[in-house]
């Protein structure tokens, strides 16, 4: 099972690590237009057939779209006529297909992602698609939805938080309890470490978890509206409140497990499993390394802690998978039907029969099957003010990639002349926003 940008197994790097060559292509326009749309020009435009450009390559994901389709087209008669690539070569190539003769529908990501392209005239408004949708949407993730004008492009299907991961066990036997401010949290580490455990679990080697810890150390701190500002390369890494983040953070990192920038997030990941680690900070995909039930079930996780009690815990990180309509679509109108049934709590319904460590979008779907973890996970991310997307998501991929990857990885390995790093940062954030 995969999750995260293709929605199954191995979600992290299978997400991630590609964005080391996606930056250019995604961003800057470099893609080589080897993807195109499919069934030719024909099929696309037969009022009974409409075309969409998946990235969902993997045999869990592809399989589940494939029983959304086909429930589709016995309720409204219309054929998806599936145009799947391989997932890296699907976001490596998007502008370039974008911007070429794209299928009516494609997969995408919520937020910054999504927002490039509309800003683009690459993707079509959907407010029409959202008139009957919306109801079944919280307002956090109808934000989410929105382009920088304010109108609809995305169709939300599923999503996933990042949060603080522990085993109940663990917590029972220490005498433990769920900090919910950042001085409980040290205070927690600082006994996790006299108790002989490593007190979070941390593995960088892939180079996007780190990413994950700035941001929630950030919208803590800095609240969801600067954390906004700064993904977008409008508000300064100089600033005074990302100096406080990477204070924070120094004070929190000797209680990371040593040598993070040569271990994956799976090793790490079996630290907590075999109850040498007390917390892990992580989506709930770290529920794949459980593989014994009985360690699955003992698996918990918290919000991460107030910092700043103007923002309390309000922001939820919820990576979230769905889908947009291309600039041109052939046959707009049966493209328009079928985002208003991915839009539904039936479509989500058949897509977690067959991925567990993903909740739907949508406040309607059936929960009834939902494991402990995944009911939980639902509302964290149906109560959150505010949700972001992780920091490869909410800003230039190119960015990340080529500046925050390599710089977070530097400043784990030693914390120390912060303020060159981040003028470092800020010199080369303008260089890369300032590019079309």
């Amino acid at each position: 099972m995969q999750l995260s940008s293709s929605g199954l197994s191995s979600p992290g790097p299978a997400r991630r690590t590609l964005l080391r060559g996606v930056g250019g292509a995604v961003a800057l326009g470099a893609g080589i237009p080897l993807l195109s749309a499919c069934g030719g020009s024909s099929a696309a435009s037969d009022p009974k057939t409409v075309s969409l450009g998946s990235n969902a390559s993997d045999a869990v994901p592809k399989k589940a779209f494939a029983e959304i389709y086909a429930a589709f087209r016995k309720q409204s008669g219309i054929t998806v006529d599936v145009n799947t690539k391989d997932h890296n070569t699907f976001q490596e190539q998007i502008n370039s297909y974008l911007q070429g003769t794209p299928d009516d529908v494609f997969n995408w990501f919520a937020g910054y992602r999504m927002q490039f392209f509309a800003a683009k005239g690459l993707a079509t408004p959907i407010d029409d698609v959202w008139q009957k949708i919306g109801g079944n949407f919280p307002d956090a993730m109808k934000a989410l939805s929105k382009g920088e004008d304010g109108n609809h492009y995305f169709v939300p299907l599923y999503t996933y938080p990042w949060a603080l991961f522990y085993r109940k066990s663990v917590f029972k036997e220490k005498g433990y309890e769920v900090p919910t401010t950042w001085d409980q949290l040290v205070a927690l580490c600082k006994q996790m470490k006299q108790d002989g455990l490593v007190p979070i679990a941390f593995g960088d080697k892939d180079a996007w978890p780190a990413l994950g810890t700035f941001d929630q150390i950030n919208f803590r701190t800095n609240g969801y509206d600067f954390h906004v500002e700064l993904m977008a390369g409008k508000a300064s890494w100089t600033d005074a409140k990302v100096r406080k983040v990477f204070d924070l953070w120094a004070e929190l990192l000797p209680y990371h497990q040593d040598g993070a920038v040569g271990r994956t997030w799976q090793d790490a990941a079996q630290t907590l499993v075999s109850k040498k680690a007390g917390l892990y900070l992580l989506g709930t995909f770290v529920g794949q390394q459980f593989t014994d039930k009985a360690d699955l079930d003992d698996l918990d996780f918290f919000a991460f802690p107030e910092i700043t009690a103007e923002f309390g815990q309000d922001t939820v990180e919820a990576p979230t998978d769905g889908f947009m309509l291309s600039k041109v679509p052939k046959n707009k109108a049966g493209a328009v039907k079928l985002l208003e049934y991915l839009g539904s709590p039936a479509a989500e319904a058949i897509y977690l029969k067959a991925d567990s460590s993903v909740v739907a979008a949508s406040t309607k779907a059936d929960t009834s099957s939902y494991t402990p973890l995944q009911k939980k996970a639902y509302e964290m991310i149906s109560g959150a003010k505010h949700l972001t997307q992780f920091m490869d998501r909410d800003s230039r991929p190119d960015f990340t990639s080529t500046v925050m990857q390599p710089a977070l990885q530097k400043f784990i390995r030693d914390p120390k002349g912060i303020d060159s790093m981040l003028s470092s940062i800020e010199r080369q954030k303008k260089t890369i926003f300032a590019a079309s």
